[in-house]
């Protein structure tokens, strides 16, 4: 990788490809999915070493409960395993991990192993490892506007008081700062419902790669390719 490039702080990207790639190799669905999840592990290690700060990547989105159960239920098996063996290796690698989307729609066992997860790893001071479960931007725009209004017909908040800043310290990732840069895998070119606020000035970089191909000189592609960009936000270079 080139020396003295712009590392963005915040990478989040959309895991496609895995059922495509599985095919290709006449091999099912699941076990793309199982490639899938151990490519996550090995670029989490890959852009802490980069110097990446925050690293969140869509795993499970409300959509996804339209595919046929026996998939959903293969997914939600790599889940659960992937949780239960993350608390090791997060402690060892000194990163923090949380999850966003609706909690409420998971099994019992799979919210107590996010809640695990979560508060094992929450003094870590490494990178922030941001899981989507069950997440869709648009059911999380719309949980953070019934808050909001809930407060506003209680008489707490005032119409006019509604601030942009207000809209995101009641999204599911106000811990987190807005992507850099979003990545894409395996010739998709959409965010399909993926941080549709957070990413309004995020750079996109879409790659042919299906997501257990993608490695590390592949996440440095993309890190390139967003270091030769001229980041603008209303005009001005940054």
């Amino acid at each position: 990788m080139e020396e003295n490039l712009n590392i963005p702080a915040h990478v989040a990207i959309i895991l496609d490809g895995n059922g495509r790639w599985a095919k290709e190799k006449g091999m099912p669905r699941n076990y793309g999915h199982m490639q899938g999840a151990k490519a996550v592990e090995d670029i989490l290690v890959d852009a802490r070493d980069m110097g990446i700060k925050y690293l969140t990547v869509y795993a499970f989105s409300t959509e996804n409960w339209t595919r046929p159960e026996a998939e959903v239920s293969a997914l939600m098996t790599i889940l659960r395993n992937y949780l239960k063996t993350s608390i090791k290796k997060s402690m060892k690698n000194n990163v923090r991990c949380r999850v966003i989307g609706e909690r409420s729609k998971l099994s019992p066992d799979i919210q107590d192993a996010i809640h695990e997860l979560e508060d094992a790893t929450k003094d870590n001071t490494g990178l922030t490892f941001t899981i989507a479960i069950n997440y869709g931007s648009r059911d999380e725009i719309t949980r953070a506007v019934r808050k909001i209004a809930g407060k506003v017909a209680d008489g707490e908040l005032a119409p006019e008081d509604i601030t942009e800043k207000m809209i995101g310290e009641n999204l599911d990732t106000n811990f987190l700062p807005d992507p850099d840069l979003l990545i894409r895998t395996c010739n998709e070119q959409r965010i399909s419902n993926f941080l549709l606020w957070q990413c309004a000035y995020a750079e996109f970089y879409y790659t042919p790669v299906a997501w257990p191909d993608f490695n590390k000189a592949e996440l440095e592609k993309a890190v390139e390719s967003y270091s030769g960009r001229n980041r603008k936000f209303g005009g001005l270079k940054t």
